[in-house]
Parts: C-alpha cells; structure tokens; sequence
C-alpha cells in the first residue's frame, strides 16, 4: 500500500462517532427523494465573521476542526462553494483524510465532487488550479461549475470536460432580498438528477446567506458549525439571514436550531443541529 500523501489528516474513531447522527444516511437515502441530503457547514468567528473582508483568506479553523471537516467531506457527495471562495483560495475541494477513499491512490469513491457556483463564469481556471492538479495526481475529482450563461465559454468548457467535469446552466431568481442568485430548489433537484445523494454547503458568505433567506432555510437538513474563540473585528464577511416579521410587521428572529449537540475539537467547538422552521 502507498504511503499516504504529506498533507493526509488524521480524524479518529472516537470523534467520528459524534458526527454520525449528522451525516447523511450510508444507504443513501434523503428526506425528500427529488433532492440530496444538504448539509451546511462553515467555520466562523466570534462576530458571526467568515473573513476578514471580501476575498481575502482566513484561517478560522484549528488543526482538529479542519481534520474533522475533511471527514465530513468524505460523507457527501458533492461539496459547493461561491466563486469567491474559488477566486481567493484555490481550493482543492477533496478529502484529505488519511485511509479514507484511498486517498493517494486511484480510489475516488469517496471523494467529494467539487460544485462551484459561477453565474457569470468569472473562475478563470486554468491547467494549473489545484482542483486540476489533484485530478491528475488522482487525489481529486474535477468541478461542476454552475452559471447563468446559456453557453459558456468554449475554451473553459473544454477544460473542464477534458478533466470529467462540465458546466451546469441554470437561470438566476432574485430573492426576497432583492439579490439575483441561483434558485437552490432547482440546483439541488438537478444535483440529485445528475447523481448526487449528499451535498455539503461549505461557503462563502453570499453563497451560505442566500441558502439562509426564509424561502430557502427549509431545504438544509443539517448545520454544522465550527466556532473558534476570536473576534475579526468590524468590516468582516459576516453570515446573518434576513429578518422575518410577523403578521404586524414585528421583527422576529431569523431562525433558530433545533435538536442542537456541542462538541469541543482543540480551541474550537462544532455546533451541529437542525433548522427549527
């Protein structure tokens, strides 16, 4: 057996067994059979902040919250993220738990596919993105990206269907907020066509915060959150859903969460629970 890449985590038994309740189903069933098993999940600060500001990477995440996110990514089938976040990170998207899905070798079964939403195809990737690298080094699946654009750009096309993914056009929707955004009900439904019976959530900011409009926040089943103990400091890209108001025209809470279970991981603590609506 070959050793394990240098950058392979460690996630043991023990702290697998909380996250079980959590996960989608191993026989790959859904609570709604046209749609994944959608969980959400993102690491934060103590003022509700993803980054720093727009665009600029931020380590939020201790070495054991990290490790146990790559575990979760290896239980879904799909992992989604904003083009922001594929903008300013370069992000490999996959699992990099050691022993898991053979990670290394030529086993990519558990192995999430990567989906990055794209409306106006700004992701200029190219051989050289990491995505790419870890396809040929087969540590990785190639992305789905999703755009508006009814025909996306040839030479981008090419790529991606070189590496085995593909381009998915859906149409923009604007949300109760007035922002233009994909419509998650038809993404999900045309994830769980295409295949996929688990999909994670993992950011950025727009992306979670659409997901979290009133019309939207029923279709997450799961929410897991890592806290860490720091501040960001005012100016940050800060994950808070639209206010709902009452009949009257009072303001409630946006949402809150249900059958809700703590577990701390080094500094940090994970926040997993259930979307009460």
């Amino acid at each position: 057996m070959p050793a394990a890449p240098r950058d392979a985590l460690e996630f043991p038994e023990s702290d697998r067994l909380f996250l079980e309740p959590q996960l989608p189903p191993r026989d790959g069933s859904t609570p709604r059979p046209d749609m994944p098993f959608t969980t959400l999940t993102f690491a934060t600060s103590l003022d509700s902040s993803l980054a720093l500001s727009p665009g600029t990477r931020t380590v939020l995440s201790g070495p054991q919250s990290k490790a146990m996110t790559h575990y979760l990514r290896s239980r879904h089938d799909g992992i989604l993220v904003g083009v922001g976040t594929a903008l300013a990170d370069d992000p490999g998207l996959n699992c990099r738990i050691a022993g898991v899905g053979g990670y290394g070798g030529e086993n990519l079964d558990f192995q999430p596919r990567p989906i990055v939403i794209d409306p106006t195809a700004r992701w200029n990737f190219s051989d050289n993105s990491k995505l790419f690298q870890l396809c040929r080094e087969g540590r990785g699946r190639a992305p789905w990206v999703v755009t508006t654009m009814p025909e996306p750009p040839a030479e981008k096309d090419a790529l991606l269907k070189e590496y085995g993914g593909q381009f998915i056009s859906l149409k923009m929707t604007t949300s109760e907020s007035g922002r233009h955004q994909i419509d998650w009900n038809e993404l999900l439904v045309t994830l769980r066509l295409k295949g996929l019976r688990s999909v994670m959530i993992e950011g950025g900011g727009h992306v979670i915060n659409s997901l979290l409009e009133p019309s939207y926040m029923s279709l997450i089943d799961r929410v897991v959150v890592t806290i860490a103990p720091t501040w960001l400091g005012q100016g940050g890209v800060v994950v808070s859903p639209a206010r709902r108001f009452d009949e009257e025209g009072n303001p409630m809470s946006a949402a809150r969460l249900k059958n809700v279970k703590w577990y701390p991981f080094g500094e940090d603590v994970v926040l997993c629970g259930q979307v009460n609506v």
